[in-house]
């Protein structure tokens, strides 16, 4: 190693469906691409960002992987980006909170820090089971002392031209406020 050259920091492992895998816009204009060009430009050694968000995918199918996850790629922050489908599916906000609980603690024990995305659900889905899934990220987040940024779509989901026409997956215009709303909670994590 040249001298003064800093060793790069461990990964960044993003854990989502399709909100943090891009659906349906180009790869690169998601907001991980966008959090990863960022990182290139403000550190002097950024963390190698590893996206490993599927479309579809349920709180229950991102615990299965995360063992594998976590051995394969040795991450010092995991952003966990699930629930959607959950609460799309009518599942137990309890089998969501369990599942994200134990997300945490894995990638805890694997020595990453972790930050939470929370979402919401229209509210066709009822009040009760809403502010259940609502109550989900917010009280995980205090409980285990989690940071969290409470509706990752904040100022996207009921913005004109900001959402696709299925009305739940966001536009490629609406990736950098996306990223804007991670990078105040994701940035302290970053820091040593």
């Amino acid at each position: 190693m040249a001298a003064g050259a800093l060793a790069a920091p461990p990964p960044l492992l993003v854990v989502g469906d399709s909100l943090s895998a891009a659906h349906n816009i180009p790869v690169e204009a998601g907001w991980v691409s966008l959090l990863e060009d960022r990182l290139q430009s403000e550190m002097e050694t950024p963390p190698e960002v590893i996206n490993a968000s599927i479309s579809g995918e349920t709180s229950a199918g991102g615990l299965a992987r995360l063992p594998r996850l976590l051995r394969e790629h040795a991450p010092g922050v995991v952003i966990i980006e699930l629930g959607g489908n959950d609460a799309l599916r009518g599942l137990p906000p309890a089998q969501l909170r369990g599942n994200l609980e134990r997300m945490v603690e894995l990638s805890r024990e694997a020595g990453a820090r972790v930050l939470l995305l929370g979402i919401d659900i229209p509210p066709n889905y009822g009040g009760a089971y809403r502010e259940r899934v609502r109550g989900v990220y917010t009280g995980l987040a205090e409980a285990l002392d989690v940071p969290l940024m409470p509706f990752f779509l904040e100022g996207v989901a009921l913005e004109p031209g900001l959402m696709q026409s299925d009305g739940i997956h966001p536009t490629a215009d609406a990736q950098p406020r996306l990223l804007e709303n991670v990078w105040p909670v994701l940035r302290p994590l970053l820091e040593d």
